[in-house]
């Protein structure tokens, strides 16, 4: 599968049958559309219930809901245009637009924390009303959307960094719920309303760890950073190991999008002739020790590579 170069070196280039088909959260686009809906539906009813009941908590709730469903109709979006055929202006297709929103996720919710802290320093020395009943209602029917949702997608969170964001927003959720349910509680049993902004301001907090991981995971995608798991000075030991290899040299390993790796890397051997099946060797290697399946290698005698090394960048 080497196509000869005009200035003398032969390229191998795998694509492990193409890309796959939207990737590892195209198969889980039914459970994230249920789920998306099931989150709407119950979204309203809390932005009602906290305003009716005058809950911070709720209302905290609510916010991470709307930040469940924005993630959530994010996921489908980037499945959707993950799932679009590559074009010659975009060779890769969409395939990163699930990197982007899940970025746009991690962003949104850090913003929406930081007003409901705001917003609960505000209550806590100015107390309002509260309705315990309401509040402890709606919380309810609230643990039980996120208990279904959280079934839902507790399959795909370990392949795909988006139903993952997902997965742990409706975590999140439900102890978010069991929060609003104690406040509740405790304000309709000691009417300390103080107990509500706590509870709100709790549930703020204890989403930021999480979606700072989700940010810097994205980061680390965005930056081309080398996947997880795969160990680049080992990978270089490897191919210059083998029979004819004098050294390898540029090896790049980055993500495309979740599930989804790639690897290039130049390497200089005594024999040119043997290059392709030096190339197989090497796509073999990559992809059952490292898990890599869009392998590039090109390879190179010492004229060649000492050329390349002139070349400006």
């Amino acid at each position: 599968m080497g196509h000869g170069h005009a200035h003398g070196g032969g390229h191998g280039h795998s694509h492990g049958g193409g890309i796959p088909a939207g990737s590892a959260a195209g198969r889980n686009k039914g459970r994230l559309a249920w789920a998306l809906a099931l989150t709407l539906t119950y979204m309203a009813a809390e932005v009602v219930g906290g305003l009716l009941t005058g809950s911070l908590a709720l209302l905290a709730d609510a916010a991470h809901m709307v930040t469940d469903a924005g993630g959530l109709a994010l996921s489908l979006l980037a499945i959707h245009y993950a799932a679009k055929a590559p074009s010659p202006g975009k060779s890769f297709g969409y395939m990163r637009f699930e990197i982007l929103a899940a970025l746009a996720n991690a962003v949104v919710l850090l913003g929406v924390t930081a007003y409901i802290l705001y917003e609960a320093y505000r209550r806590f020395f100015e107390p309002t009303e509260i309705l315990g009943w309401p509040m402890m209602l709606v919380a309810f029917v609230g643990l039980g959307v996120n208990l279904a949702s959280m079934r839902l997608l507790a399959g795909g969170s370990s392949e795909s960094l988006n139903v993952k964001g997902a997965y742990f927003e409706v975590f999140s959720d439900m102890l978010g719920s069991v929060g609003v349910i104690a406040a509740a509680l405790v304000v309709m049993a000691t009417g300390w309303r103080w107990v509500d902004p706590l509870v709100g301001a709790g549930i703020g907090l204890f989403i930021v760890p999480r979606t700072w991981r989700l940010l810097s995971e994205a980061l680390h995608i965005l930056l081309e950073g080398t996947p997880l798991g795969v160990d680049l000075a080992a990978l270089r030991t490897e191919i210059e190991a083998m029979p004819g290899v004098r050294r390898a040299y540029d090896l790049h390993a980055w993500t495309l999008t979740s599930g989804f790796d790639a690897m290039s890397g130049h390497v200089v051997m005594d024999d040119v002739a043997a290059g392709p099946d030096l190339i197989r060797a090497v796509r073999r290697l990559v992809k059952e020790r490292h898990g890599i399946e869009h392998v590039t290698v090109q390879v190179e005698d010492e004229a060649l590579s000492a050329e390349a090394a002139r070349l400006p960048v």
